[in-house]
């Protein structure tokens, strides 16, 4: 089947806005988006492309979508079209991914090792099968809260509650000294998260398991936790907070993300009542995270 991609360039700010709403919108069906630095005859730093690859049917329809969530956004809505070859289309988003930077932590795919700094904690992780490249403004603000986390706190023992990709136990474990146990409902994402632990160098400290709740028996036997992470959304994380408070040792640190920052009222209230305060937010790409202390 012939395939399309839909592109806008813009300045780097609208473009990378444009970009979280569109893999928001696009990712449950698979549809790989990709942001990078466009070419540009006059010599501008500021310009961005944004790429939607789709099949050529559905193009129509997607283009329509996205023109829809971008508008009521205020961010520009013209798509322009072209045909492209058959192709992995994983493989191609990758290609045009560029390196992510949050705090100390940089994120790169195995096509682009030259990108980190000799002060770097560098992460590679390929476009796959499960959620998180990094790219996601949830995934880079929680990267952020662990890079501020880890200068000031020692951290042994992390739960990633929710791990996809295992992007952040991986940083968990380039950051700290720490055994981290990563779960997910999905099985796909816990062989994901496992092998992209050993790419990484640390999979002898990240402990990947298909876990669909707290009750799981590898966490009851790894509490208490001083380090709990949970990249999902609003509704999970309010209903996750008694067992997550309880698995959380006195002192210890939650990170939670997947929220927008119109409900960050409500999440701090669910965890305060569960002994929790707040000590810090990060807004990446229109995404809130929140740091919390037991």
């Amino acid at each position: 089947m012939r395939s399309v991609r839909l592109h806008l360039t813009a300045a780097q700010a609208t473009a990378r806005a444009a970009f979280a709403i569109l893999e928001s919108l696009l990712e449950d069906d698979g549809i790989p988006v990709a942001l990078f630095k466009a070419e540009d005859e006059r010599g501008s730093n500021d310009r961005w492309c944004v790429s939607i690859y789709a099949d050529e049917t559905a193009a129509h329809a997607i283009a329509d979508r996205a023109a829809s969530a971008l508008g009521s956004a205020g961010l520009p809505t013209s798509f322009e079209r072209e045909p492209v070859e058959d192709a992995d289309w994983v493989a191609q988003t990758l290609r045009e991914l560029a390196p992510v930077r949050a705090g100390r932590f940089i994120v790169v795919g195995s096509h682009d090792r030259a990108a980190p700094r000799a002060n770097d904690w560098a992460i590679t992780i390929d476009a796959g099968l499960a959620f998180g490249t990094g790219h996601h403004g949830t995934t880079a603000g929680c990267l952020e809260a662990l890079s501020h986390l880890a200068r000031r706190r020692r951290v042994t023992n992390v739960l990633d509650v929710g791990t996809g990709s295992g992007v952040l136990a991986i940083a968990a474990a380039r950051a700290t000294n720490a055994v981290i146990l990563a779960t997910d409902i999905d099985p796909v994402a816990v062989q994901v998260a496992a092998a992209n632990a050993r790419l990484n160098g640390v999979g002898s400290r990240v402990r990947a398991v298909t876990a669909a709740d707290f009750n799981h028996r590898d966490i009851a036997a790894a509490v208490p936790f001083d380090l709990i992470m949970a990249n999902i959304l609003a509704n999970p994380l309010r209903a996750m907070a008694r067992d997550l408070s309880r698995h959380l040792m006195h002192g210890g640190t939650a990170i939670l993300s997947g929220l927008l920052p119109n409900q960050r009222s409500a999440i701090l209230a669910t965890y305060r009542s569960q002994g929790l305060r707040f000590e810090r937010a990060i807004v990446r790409d229109g995404w809130l995270t929140l740091m919390l202390r037991k």
